[in-house]
């Protein structure tokens, strides 16, 4: 079973995360902040992190994808960005963090689901 950590700052859209992927064979697990996430990540090992680009605290969706990337243990972790930000920029920005892929907010659990399969 796929190891799935959803990393939103919204209470709300992590409930639609989970329940668009709870259908599925997904072990999901949750966190609401960067540092959280990290602290997560180290201790689950997830295969792929659904990671909010913009939250509150000392680290970001872009610092933890750059931290991530530069430990040698999480270089296989899959990442997957997700933001309200849908310019070519902000989405460059998170490619170049060294995300897999990045998904603009609003989304349909349908694109969601792809993404998510995709990536795995």
């Amino acid at each position: 079973m796929k190891r799935i950590l959803i990393v939103e700052d919204q209470p709300d859209i992590r409930e639609l995360i989970r329940m668009s992927l709870e259908a599925s064979d997904f072990e999901i697990h949750e966190a609401e902040d960067g540092e959280t996430a990290l602290q997560m990540t180290r201790q689950l090992q997830p295969d792929l992190l659904l990671l909010d680009v913009m939250m509150p605290g000392s680290i970001d969706g872009i610092g933890v994808c750059q931290r991530l990337r530069g430990d040698a243990s999480h270089k296989r972790t899959r990442i997957v960005m997700l933001s309200a930000r849908s310019g070519a920029a902000d989405r460059q920005a998170g490619l170049r963090a060294g995300a897999d892929d990045y998904l603009v907010k609003p989304f349909s659990p349908r694109q969601l689901l792809q993404v998510v399969r995709r990536s795995l």
